[in-house]
């Protein structure tokens, strides 16, 4: 994923964390900033996986639960993932969210719903040309 996307520091090259989207967390930052509206980017980096997974709630101290635990650093935490099918196509070219594949379509109204935010714009590459606004 990270070599897809090129996540790389642009003058450091260091490795840039990289992973699948975490629903509790972008839950407690859409909170925490009064947040109304969520741009996705580099959805492109996903085309070739066949399952794509997205965080759904945390596993510590025998609970689960949704809410982030206090102490990230102290805690033994496990993160419970959903499974979604990957498209395995192209999004170059694309340029509306009609024309996506089905399948990213659904990733993405699962996000939205999941998120209670509107998605107000997706990136299917790293051009200007390649944003979508919904």
């Amino acid at each position: 994923m990270r070599a897809i996307g090129h996540e790389f520091g642009a003058t450091t090259g260091r490795p840039r964390r990289c992973g699948w989207i975490d629903i509790p967390q972008l839950l407690y930052t859409i909170m925490i900033n009064g947040v109304t509206q969520v741009i996705i980017t580099k959805l492109d980096v996903l085309n070739d996986f066949d399952e794509i997974l997205v965080g759904e709630n945390y596993q510590y101290d025998g609970l689960t639960t949704t809410e982030l635990p206090f102490d990230l650093c102290r805690t033994d935490l496990e993160v419970a993932y959903s499974q979604h099918a990957g498209w395995n196509q192209d999004l170059g070219g694309i340029t509306s969210l009609h024309q996506l594949p089905e399948k990213a379509k659904t990733y993405l109204n699962y996000l939205q719903q999941k998120l209670n935010t509107k998605i107000s714009m997706v990136s299917t590459g790293p051009e200007r040309s390649e944003l979508i606004v919904c």
